[in-house]
């Protein structure tokens, strides 16, 4: 994994009310190289859309309710012909299928709100009251008046019973199975929204950081993932191989997205698409992020966490 590295790019206007950090993520195949023009453009490359589908998330959002695919395909249509990408009349001539996916991710709840943690304080708080009222009988007994207090374990009535021990042992497994299935969808989530290239989410590594210096990193990363996100996704393959030899070949892919809370989608999408389009059909080594707020991309510092493999063919 590379280091974490700075990064500047062009600032973009953005829509008002339209806030929360955008992040990218692009990877290219080493097959795939995109000829430069004299002037410092790119030659143009012809594509056709492929329809890839709609991830709704867990919760109503009228404003995700509001694009189909044809909507996402005419905004997204024109960040991409910056980049000299352009839509195709001729299968002949049409080098890339553009498959788009789009929607908002689903999030675990907070293991504080969980029912398993509810339990477990239920559980713990209980003993707790026991424990309070057999110590005040213990002390005030005439046959342990002067003795003091004898501690949990000491042999004496404060100690957990079997049962007790039994409930807590059981509460903590099920808290434990939460925590696992959180990771799990964390991860999945990473790995969809192009923020899996640091390794923080979901992974041992991500636990063994905590309490070194990289876990700002980490906890940055992962307060962005366990929030919903609007998100777009491009994976562009070669459409003449498609086309006539009916295989499959991942040429590039760009991931991008943006909190849910305080945007809409369909207002931010085109403030998404515009800074992701300087990623198209190249690979920003890592992940990117900046910040969106006040009708402009404050760019500051931009960090790219870790550098990513190329896509195996």
């Amino acid at each position: 994994m590379g280091a974490a590295t700075l990064a500047a790019s062009p600032s973009a206007c953005a829509e008002a009310g339209v806030d929360g950090v955008t992040a990218v993520s692009g990877k290219v195949s080493s097959d795939y190289i995109r000829v430069a023009l004299p002037d410092g453009t790119f030659q143009p490359e012809y594509y056709a859309f492929g329809q890839g589908g709609e991830w709704a998330g867990q919760i109503s959002d009228e404003s995700l309710n509001k694009l189909n695919f044809d909507k996402v395909a005419r905004v997204i249509a024109a960040p991409l012909a910056s980049r000299n990408y352009l839509p195709a009349r001729d299968p002949r001539a049409t080098k890339l299928l553009i498959m788009v996916y789009w929607g908002m991710t689903y999030v675990s709840p907070s293991v504080g709100s969980s029912v398993a943690d509810s339990n477990l304080s239920g559980i713990q708080s209980s003993i707790s009251s026991a424990l309070s009222a057999a110590n005040a009988v213990s002390m005030t007994s005439s046959t342990n008046m002067g003795i003091g207090f004898r501690g949990i374990g000491s042999g004496s009535t404060t100690g957990l019973r079997d049962d007790q021990l039994s409930d807590v042992s059981n509460a903590l497994h099920v808290l434990n199975m939460v925590n696992h299935n959180r990771d799990i969808t964390d991860f999945r989530n990473a790995m969809m929204l192009g923020y899996d290239s640091a390794g923080f989410i979901g992974t041992e590594y991500g636990h063994y950081v905590r309490g070194t210096a990289f876990n700002v990193d980490r906890t940055d990363v992962e307060s962005e993932i366990e929030e919903n996100r609007y998100f777009v996704v491009l994976m562009a393959y070669d459409f003449q191989l498609m086309w006539k030899e009916k295989k499959h070949k991942l040429l590039w892919e760009t991931r991008f997205s943006i909190s849910e809370r305080r945007n809409e989608f369909d207002k931010a999408l085109p403030v998404m698409a515009r800074y992701a389009s300087q990623y198209f059909g190249q690979p920003t080594n890592g992940l990117l992020r900046t910040r969106v707020l006040g009708g402009k991309v404050n760019i500051g510092e931009m960090k790219s966490f870790g550098e990513v493999e190329e896509p195996r063919k």
